[in-house]
């Protein structure tokens, strides 16, 4: 186990590794805060933003920033399991060969794994990762395969609706949070984004990170290590019961939407890992923060992004999400009282 006596200096490299990640984009510091706050809660991310906003970028500098192999996806309708773990080709002399696929060609090593667009890949496809995720191990060639460093990426495609196949519920329960990579608003930034010639050349500036600020290898101990030593009052562990239980029982609570029927409005809310992994973000975001106790900030400052993609909604007010989960999530906050 990680020695609790050394967290000073694995919270010095953590604010290095956000600080490092940081200089390679504009405008993206929540993103950074965020991804660096999963990773340091062993959680996998989903992605959430248009193309060309950085999210590749961004993925590439935290691969960098923590050592390990990187490995991008496109889904595709016809895009199959076996994709993921080998290809196979005719070599130049004309011989068949079967080379590792994303999945495996970095072995043990794999550290980030980015899916993009994955709900244009099949279900069968999107199955095979949740294990990956789950077990972080693959079967391939008739023996299982570990993966023991990978943290998975994935982003959807919320415009064209043509060909897509949506995660399920289940499937995005397994995500820790739902990260928004946007333009920066600042015009300033903006027109740095876009007139600068270092901001179109995306190997230059992944030059500008640091590597290895954390050893790939040790996240997952040193996260285990943080949620065991930031602990959580009575008090504390009441109000995130609370939050979840109101997120639950919207209309038993009293919560209103204009425009909607808070008794129909959820399918189902989050899970006990939902509510857990936000309890995780928040042990990860008060130990960034130097302190070794969790207060109502800390629990309130990843909610948006840790319940938003875990909310089942009926099928009426699907095509409204965007509008009415961000309001029911702010009224749960608004209406349960902090300790």
């Amino acid at each position: 186990m990680i020695d609790l006596t050394q967290f000073d200096r694995w919270r010095a490299q953590a604010l290095a590794l956000e600080a490092g990640v940081a200089q390679a984009l504009v405008g993206q510091t929540r993103a950074v805060r965020l991804t660096t706050t999963a990773l340091l809660a062993a959680g996998h991310v989903l992605l959430e933003g248009n193309v060309g906003v950085g999210k590749t970028t961004l993925l590439r500098a935290f691969a960098r920033a923590i050592g390990g192999g990187f490995e991008r996806i496109e889904g595709t309708v016809d895009l199959m399991p076996s994709d993921l773990i080998y290809h196979a080709y005719i070599d130049a002399e004309g011989r068949p060969r079967v080379e590792p696929g994303p999945l495996l060609h970095h072995g043990a090593d794999l550290a980030v794994f980015f899916f993009n667009e994955i709900n244009r890949a099949r279900p069968q496809v999107q199955s095979l990762l949740l294990r990956v995720m789950a077990e972080r191990s693959v079967r391939a060639f008739n023996r299982d395969t570990a993966l023991p460093f990978v943290t998975v990426f994935a982003d959807r495609n919320r415009v064209e609706r043509e060909e897509t196949f949506e995660l399920a519920v289940a499937a995005r329960d397994r995500f820790m949070i739902e990260v928004s990579v946007d333009a920066p608003d600042d015009d300033e930034q903006r027109w740095q984004l876009i007139s600068e010639p270092q901001f179109h050349d995306p190997d230059q500036l992944l030059e500008r990170v640091p590597p290895a600020l954390l050893d790939f290898r040790s996240l997952r101990e040193s996260a285990l290590a943080i949620q065991r030593a930031v602990r959580a009052s009575d008090a504390l562990r009441r109000y995130a019961l609370a939050l979840w239980d109101t997120l639950n029982r919207p209309g038993a609570h009293g919560l209103v939407l204009e425009g909607a029927d808070v008794g129909r409005l959820l399918l189902a809310g989050p899970s006990p890992r939902g509510i857990s992994m936000l309890l995780r973000m928040a042990r990860v975001g008060a130990w960034l923060d130097g302190r070794d106790y969790l207060t109502p900030e800390d629990v309130r400052e990843p909610w948006h992004e840790v319940m938003t993609h875990r909310l089942a909604l009926d099928p009426v007010f699907e095509l409204r999400r965007a509008e009415l989960v961000p309001r029911l999530l702010a009224q749960v906050l608004d209406r349960v009282a902090a300790p």
